[in-house]
């Protein structure tokens, strides 16, 4: 949810927030369900919670991306702690994390790897999306080609080096950053790479409370300390079995035309000119489904669709020229898409 986007619209929330009673800590467990992700939040904040104050809602938009296998991208100003939320949250999960800084002279194979020669005989060589949780930093910000090196990666998880095949290692996690101020000099995404990405988070400014306990943390130098005291609290092994409990999760007949209501109304609003993909409506019912587990429940809400609807849709919409003129957002015309839907009870 950007900042012009009000509470009081439809589908304007954060990703696994509202329909969980803000917060899975205050979650019932209904009858029958299996309170698995639940319990794997409470531990994983836990231990985030040493390095870095706040920006709960979006480690919920994480744990939902890990556990239905989807990719994220991450948008806020500078100095917000994107990179150290993100390292944060692969230490508690026990993730090999690495980070690639992208710049306009990155090339594929910096990313991927490359064919070396060894000993009389060419070897390849892993790149850094090898790892369980990679953070594109500023993704936005080196060519298209060196951007699409990642399409294969988030789609199949594998990439491709002189026509063989290599396994990434599972779970794996795109995080990608962009800056929302500064646009000279970079690349936007491709429509066909943003409709890859599960969600788009918004990475804010923290709340005066929390920035003062931000200052309290203990540091090096200006380096945050406490990251070295975040322990493994949950193990690859646990992701995957947090993804199977989710898959499981129950949805009524009812909810699946609501959500496709939803994302065929997107390509019918006259301001749009591109709409949502139908590859959109299987990411919002699986985070849907990650909501409802994080609440504690094992069965979808119209509530978990509409929470999540903005998060999920939002950054996949193209605007006519007109429509951008007039500041009008693809948040807002997600929240008229979700308003025109009546809502099954």
């Amino acid at each position: 949810m950007t900042d012009a986007e009000p509470q009081s619209r439809p589908g304007a929330q954060q990703p696994a927030s509202a329909s969980a009673s803000a917060s899975a800590s205050e979650a019932t467990v209904a009858p029958g369900a299996q309170p698995v992700l639940v319990a794997l939040f409470r531990r994983v904040r836990q231990q985030v919670a040493k390095a870095v104050v706040g920006q709960e809602q979006v480690l919920e938009g994480l744990v939902a991306a890990v556990a239905v296998g989807g990719h994220v991208l991450l948008e806020g100003p500078p100095g917000v702690a994107k990179t150290l939320l993100a390292r944060a949250f692969a230490a508690s999960c026990a993730l090999d994390m690495r980070r690639i800084q992208f710049t306009p002279d990155l090339l594929p194979s910096d990313v991927t790897g490359t064919l070396t020669l060894r000993a009389g005989e060419l070897v390849f060589r892993k790149g850094p999306v090898f790892a369980n949780v990679v953070l594109a930093d500023e993704i936005n910000r080196t060519p298209p080609k060196t951007q699409a090196a990642l399409l294969e990666a988030m789609q199949e998880g594998r990439v491709s080096v002189e026509g063989e095949s290599h396994e990434l290692p599972s779970p794996f996690l795109l995080m990608a950053t962009q800056n929302p101020i500064e646009y000279e000099g970079t690349y936007p995404l491709p429509e066909a790479q943003l409709d890859r990405f599960l969600m788009k988070l918004h990475v804010r400014y923290p709340q005066e409370v929390e920035e003062t306990a931000m200052l309290g943390l203990r540091r090096s130098g200006t380096a945050t300390a406490t990251l070295a005291d975040v322990e493994q609290v949950v193990s690859a092994e646990e992701l995957l079995e947090a993804r199977s409990v989710v898959d499981g999760t129950r949805v009524a007949s009812e909810i699946l035309p609501f959500v496709s209501g939803i994302v065929r109304r997107t390509r019918e609003l006259p301001a749009v000119e591109l709409g949502a993909s139908p590859r959109a409506g299987v990411h919002l019912l699986a985070v849907a489904k990650a909501t409802a587990r994080l609440a504690g429940r094992d069965y979808v809400t119209p509530e978990d669709v509409t929470d999540n609807a903005v998060a999920v849709l939002a950054h996949r919409l193209v605007l006519k020229p007109e429509a951008d003129l007039d500041r009008y957002d693809p948040a807002e015309a997600v929240a008229a898409a979700v308003a025109a839907q009546p809502v099954p009870r």
